[in-house]
């Protein structure tokens, strides 16, 4: 219900309600925004002290915050980088917003100058203040570069020139008066106020630029690292031929006043591109050329006039040592040559008797007075100059018409504080008193005016009031500093070092004043920011600032009306007896003008502060900071903000930000009040216990006074959300927990099926190039084959893969696509070829044949042969189910090469799929291919039954029996073993101990004392029934064996030799293959300490690999009736019966194992032989990743061996007492072909090893085998034993 009751007196009839505009939603995505470090307004600070003030700076800093308020006061601390905060995109969201809806920022201050002039129609001033490298002009140049974009949109053609114009004195300015300094590369030497001009509407039409104490001494010297101004760099590297030509322009290392500071290049400034930037910005300010041309005619004046060197004459006088440079200087100035060196080297001196005209004197000068001559003319020159520039702009700046409001831009020095101070900081810190002064008292004016006007009570507080000291400096009576060096300088003009003890002699009056201190020939000044200790030393010559009678008569009576009349139109009057203005006159007099003009405009403040001197980005010098922070009067500044209330805001905006504190103006989010905007602020005050002395009503807006009240209120507003969120929270993780449990059951499902996709899809395509054309392995058919690629792990390089990858010269974006071990013929003279191994690569460029060759114990391998695949114009293989294949290559001398390669098919479809199936495929009983020389052969395939393995060939002619049908289609995938899914029902297996009279094999597997039949192991524990009638039960179990000795794992790692290796040498010790060593030490130089038969030595570590001793075999079983054989199950039932094979009957029949599932993965190394049982751990010879079909007893070949072997090992195992010995690999009967075969590597060089093996030198690193040192690859080794023992099955 809406209080229709107003609030206040009533006078004159019923007071108006002021309604409450209903604010938008409150929007909980306020929660997720930039967490704010530290505080954006420095008046809500509980503590207000410099460290505090440094503190809340240093964090915002550091997070990238360079911007923080005092009010309406910016404080900014130069980033030293670029933040990307000055875009056109984030102006644009500070046009139109005040200062409470926006982040600090200069465009926010920018944005309140302008709206308040042309809401409020006063004059805007933004007083910037700062030390050097601050960023004063950076921040200036900002707010010029809004000011230009949100004013005048859609102006006409000379609106829009002025705004060109305005912007263009920046370029101009900066080359005039900004110089590189130790502390900042740009830094501005003199101060400018800029006046922006707009009429009624807000346009600009004007401005008007007004100069201050330029840093002229600059003009003659530098101290080390330092730079005079940018102008003289940037006419000496930039200067047309024109200009090089007439005004005798060289590099700036050919002058003394450019080149004397050692410093002619700075980083991050490109001299030559900063001169075209001048001259346009001269050409938009509407410089004409002839007016440029006299510019750049007297900077290059100043630098030849530098050049100037004297020498001393017989007389101990000055002399000019080169007549050439007085004579080219003369030219420029457009002088007489005489005139110049006698206004140089000598001085007019005029007594004076009862004020009348004495005599004339003409006093020759030494050395050092006539070096000071010319430097006061080469000052001189520069000042009017650049006086005459900003002159010359403010005409073209001139308005337009119709100004009515000026928006000021002020950037000047800042507080110094030196080692050695004199005449020019005491000015600089004589200015920034003054601006201290009307800062505070225009603030605190601002504050009483707001108070009264909002009929606030409060208690004023006391604050420094400055005057004083401004008093002290340029009061006339008392004299001030001012008042007494003019006197000095009066009545002792003839000598300086007189003038400066006729200066310290007036200080005396100034004893009693508390501010003020004399130390001998030095005086303190106790200013707002510090005591500062000047150095009278040369004030008065300073202060006088007047050209020598002698250099005006010269400089006047020069031909060119630019100098004589432009620069220098003041003429000598004899009779005129007035003192003409010091130095100290006229910065006064202009300061007291600036003084004036802000104090009738409304004043926003940027102050800037330098974090370190070295213009670092990540660098906050804390004591630095806290100088500024003082002489910068921020904590002053805080309390008189905070002298009455630390917060307000209108009543609109506080019951838009905290309506959620109130039932009665918010509810779940929404805004339900209706009632005026003042009433709802005090319900929300009143609702949540605020005492009544923490805030008070104005007309407009609510005061809190302490900072607390409102961090009160916004951990409320900030609970209120957390509160909803809460809620919100927790609906969400129940819908996204439903939305994972749906998401895992669809990953579940495709990841049984995605990973076998590409190379499934791989293999049909290599179905489909044969065309049911050729014979199939019955390998090849089966399901789970798959085109995997790289067999030989050519890419990762492991063990001996890495000879043959280094053997291979690859070119550049040249990727491995396939490696296998193969076959081609080799031709022998005056006898038929005959097949020789090779390893072939295929890339995506070229197949790579290698052959390896072993040459005194040491193995090499050689790229013997590159095909590109560009050069290979078709294939040629059987229609029979040999692994033969020719490569016909367009152009090549040793004709057509003929291949054997056990994956032929794969090897066929990466080649037709890396050359885009542009390759002829031919497949037939016989076909021709060329030899070397171009001689074409008939190459035939007979079918032969009685050839065995892999086909015979001989003469051209390969014999090979029968294989599947050309058309036979491949298996179905096989099943995959059930996994658990779950970790509960991991978690709630309980592992029971084994029985004490049962043999312990390993730390992890327990073997049971009788072997089971695989029909007690079914699902459920059912019995299975072979055509309807039960299978009697199993036997009872005999008794239990013996236990096994247990054996002990040894301490040390122990290794397995793959390759023989004998020596001779001291230190080493020699082994055969399948020894087993004990590691005692290992080097990363190739070769390790080991231990075989308790000798000790040093032995190649590529020559071993890791040997884990597998679980000892169970015992014999007892002697007992057979038990019937078991009925073959499904592949479904038999994966869950692999346990059995753990136990090994004694019966000739053995049980009938599940199929071997995934026995390769993706050259994935193979699990640990500790949690692998005894047949697990032995290579099963087949090819892997398939298995071999049943025979007629149900049983594989294979597996038929396996057992028996196994069998063997178990009896003689068990009738040994000793440890048992690890398996040997499996022997073939045959002697396996040449491609089964891996040479052992090359063996590194010898070391120098002492005598004793345990001597802790180690031996000299020698050059690893190969290209590294890892041992061979398991899975190569596994994969060609596998082969040869397919071969044999075969």
């Amino acid at each position: 219900m809406a209080i229709k009751k107003p609030l206040g007196n009533k006078k004159g009839g019923e007071k108006k309600m002021i309604k409450a505009n209903r604010p938008v939603k409150a929007d909980w995505k306020e929660g997720v925004k930039k967490k704010i470090v530290g505080v954006s307004d420095m008046t809500l600070l509980t503590k207000i002290t410099n460290e505090a003030i440094n503190e809340n700076l240093m964090k915002r800093w550091q997070n990238g915050e360079i911007y923080t308020y005092i009010g309406h006061v910016l404080i900014s601390v130069n980033p030293f980088r670029d933040l990307g905060i000055y875009t056109d995109e984030v102006l644009s969201n500070y046009q139109g917003k005040n200062l409470l809806e926006m982040p600090p920022h200069v465009f926010a201050i920018a944005e309140a100058s302008y709206h308040h002039m042309k809401s409020y129609k006063e004059n805007q001033c933004v007083i910037i203040s700062g030390e050097s490298g601050a960023g004063k002009t950076e921040a200036a140049k900002r707010i010029m570069q809004y000011i230009a974009a949100v004013s005048g949109e859609g102006a006409n053609s000379s609106i829009q020139e002025i705004k060109e114009m305005v912007l263009a004195t920046n370029p101009l300015l900066e080359s005039f008066g900004c110089a590189k300094t130790l502390r900042n590369n740009n830094s501005s030497r003199h101060g400018k106020y800029l006046e922006i001009q707009f009429n009624a509407q807000g346009q600009p039409v004007g401005a008007i630029i007004t100069n201050y104490l330029l840093e002229k001494n600059r003009v003659v010297g530098q101290i080390e690292n330092e730079r005079n101004f940018h102008v003289f760099y940037q006419l000496t590297k930039g200067a047309t031929p024109e200009y090089q030509e007439t005004f005798g322009l060289q590099g700036p290392e050919s002058y003394l006043y450019t080149s004397r500071s050692n410093c002619l290049e700075v980083e991050g400034i490109d001299d030559i591109r900063d001169f075209q930037d001048t001259l346009n910005a001269m050409n938009i300010i509407g410089l004409q050329k002839s007016e440029q041309d006299e510019i750049f005619k007297l900077l290059a004046t100043i630098l030849w006039i530098g050049n100037l060197v004297f020498d001393e004459d017989n007389s101990g006088n000055a002399v000019i040592a080169d007549g050439d440079v007085a004579n080219f200087v003369a030219y420029l100035l457009e002088v007489d040559s005489e005139s110049l060196s006698k206004a140089l080297t000598s001085r007019i001196m005029e007594t004076q008797r009862g004020g009348r005209r004495g005599s004339v004197y003409e006093v020759p000068l030494n050395v050092t007075q006539a070096t000071a001559v010319r430097d006061a003319l080469s000052k001189s020159i520069y000042e009017r100059l650049f006086e005459w520039i900003v002159a010359r702009v403010n005409v073209s700046l001139e308005s337009r018409g119709g100004a009515e409001y000026v928006i000021g831009v002020l950037d000047i020095y800042g507080f110094e504080i030196f080692e050695d101070n004199s005449f020019e900081q005491m000015c600089i810190n004589y200015v920034n008193e003054k601006l201290q002064q009307i800062f505070i008292e225009l603030t605190l004016k601002a504050e009483q005016e707001e108070y009264v006007r909002e009929q606030i009570e409060w208690t004023p507080i006391k604050f420094f009031n400055n005057k004083v000291v401004c008093d002290l400096i340029e009061e006339k009576r008392p004299p001030g500093v001012f008042a007494a060096l003019n006197d000095a300088c009066a009545t002792a003009h003839a000598d300086s070092s007189a003038a400066d003890n006729s200066f310290v002699q007036r200080l005396g009056f100034l004893a009693n004043n508390p501010h003020f201190e004399s130390r001998g020939s030095k005086f303190l000044i106790r200013h707002y920011a510090g005591d500062v200790l000047y150095n009278v030393e040369g004030m008065t010559d300073k202060n006088k600032d007047a050209l020598l009678k002698d250099l005006l008569e010269l400089v006047t009576a020069s031909t060119n009306q630019f100098i004589s009349q432009t620069l220098f139109p003041e003429r000598i009057d004899p009779n005129s007896k007035k003192r003409p203005p010091t130095a100290g006159d006229k910065i006064k007099v202009s300061c007291n003008a600036l003084v004036t003009k802000l104090m009738q405009c409304h004043p926003s403040y940027i102050r800037t502060i330098k974090p370190n001197d070295n213009r670092s980005s990540s660098e906050y010098d804390q004591k630095r900071v806290l100088h500024q922070v003082q002489y910068l009067g921020l904590c002053e500044n805080i309390r008189v903000r905070r002298a009455g209330f630390a917060y307000r805001t209108i009543f609109d905006k506080f019951l838009e930000r905290f309506y959620l504190l109130s039932p009665t103006t918010g509810y779940a989010g929404e805004y339900v009040w209706n009632g005026d905007a003042k009433t709802g602020s005090y319900e929300i005050l009143k609702h949540n216990n605020i005492p009544t002395d923490e805030w008070q009503m104005g007309t407009s807006k609510v005061f809190i006074r302490h900072p607390e009240t409102i961090f009160a209120l916004e951990h409320m507003r900030d609970r209120y959300w957390h509160n909803m969120a809460t809620r919100i929270q927790r609906a969400w993780r129940a819908y996204v927990r439903h939305k994972h449990e749906c998401a895992r059951k669809i990953q579940r499902f495709w990841r049984q099926n995605k990973y076998n996709i590409g190379y499934l899809q791989m293999r049909e395509y290599g179905h489909q190039i044969l065309g049911n054309k050729k014979e199939r392995r019955r390998y090849s058919l089966l399901s789970m084959r798959k085109f995997t690629g790289d067999y030989l792990d050519i890419i990762n390089g492991s063990g001996a893969a890495s000879m043959t990858r280094d053997a291979i010269t690859f070119a550049n974006n040249e990727e491995i696509i396939f490696s296998m071990r193969g076959q081609t013929l080799v031709a022998r003279a005056m006898r038929s070829s005959v097949p020789s191994p090779r390893t072939l690569v295929l890339t995506n460029q070229a197949l790579h044949i290698v052959m390896t060759t072993k040459k005194e114990q040491v193995l090499s391998m050689v790229d013997e042969k590159v095909i590109f695949l560009n050069k290979i114009s078709g294939v040629s293989l059987s229609n029979l189910r040999d692994d033969w294949f020719v490569l016909h290559v367009d152009g090549a001398p040793d004709g057509d090469t003929v291949l054997s390669c056990l994956f032929k098919t794969e090897l066929l479809a990466h080649m037709l799929q890396q050359t885009g199936g542009r390759i002829n495929v031919n497949i037939d009983s016989q076909f021709p291919y060329k030899k070397k020389g171009g001689k074409q052969v008939i190459m035939k395939f007979i079918k032969d039954e009685t050839a065995v393995g892999d086909g015979i060939y001989k003469s051209h002619t390969v014999r090979i029996s029968s294989g599947e049908p050309a058309t036979s289609v491949s298996d179905p995938p096989c099943p995959v073993k059930p996994r658990n899914t779950t970790a509960s029902t991991r978690k709630n297996v309980t592992k029971k101990p084994p029985p004490a009279a049962r043999p312990v094999v390993s730390n992890t597997t327990t073997v049971p004392s009788a072997p089971r039949p695989m029909s007690n192991i079914q699902s459920n524990n059912q019995t299975p029934s072979i055509g309807g009638r039960q299978v009697p039960p199993p036997p009872p179990p005999p008794a239990p064996a013996p236990p096994a000795p247990v054996t002990t794992t040894p301490k040390l790692p122990t290794y397995k030799a793959i390759y023989p290796f004998h020596s001779d040498q001291e230190g080493e010790i020699s082994f055969e293959k399948g020894d087993i060593l004990e590691i005692v030490e290992k080097d990363d130089n190739g070769w390790w300490l080991a231990r075989l038969n308790g000798i000790e030595g040093w032995v190649p570590n590529n020559y071993l690999e890791e040997y884990v001793a597998p679980a000892p075999a169970p015992p014999p079983p007892a002697r007992g009736r057979r038990p019937p054989p078991s009925v073959p199950l499904p592949s479904s039932s038999l994966s869950q019966s692999i346990p059995a094979a753990h136990s090994i009957s004694s019966t000739p029949t053995p049980v009938v194992p599940a199929t071997p599932v995934n026995t390769i993965s993706n050259n994935k190394p193979s699990p640990p032989a500790s949690t692998m049982t005894t047949n697990q751990s032995t290579p099963i010879p087949v090819m892997p990743g398939v298995a071999a079909p049943l025979g007629s007893n149900g049983v594989p070949p294979w597996k038929a061996q396996l057992e028996a072997r196994k069998a063997a090992a178990a009896n003689s195992t068990s009738s040994s007492s000793q440890a048992p010995v690890p398996a040997a690999r499996p022997v073939s009967t045959s002697t396996p072909p040449v491609t089964g075969r891996r040479p052992p590597p090359v063996i590194a060089p010898k070391p120098v090893v002492p005598a004793r093996p345990s001597n802790l030198n180690k031996p000299v690193i020698p050059a690893r085998p190969g290209s590294t040192t890892t041992p061979p690859s398991n899975a190569a080794a596994s994969l060609a034993d596998a082969l040869r023992q397919r071969r044999q099955v075969d």
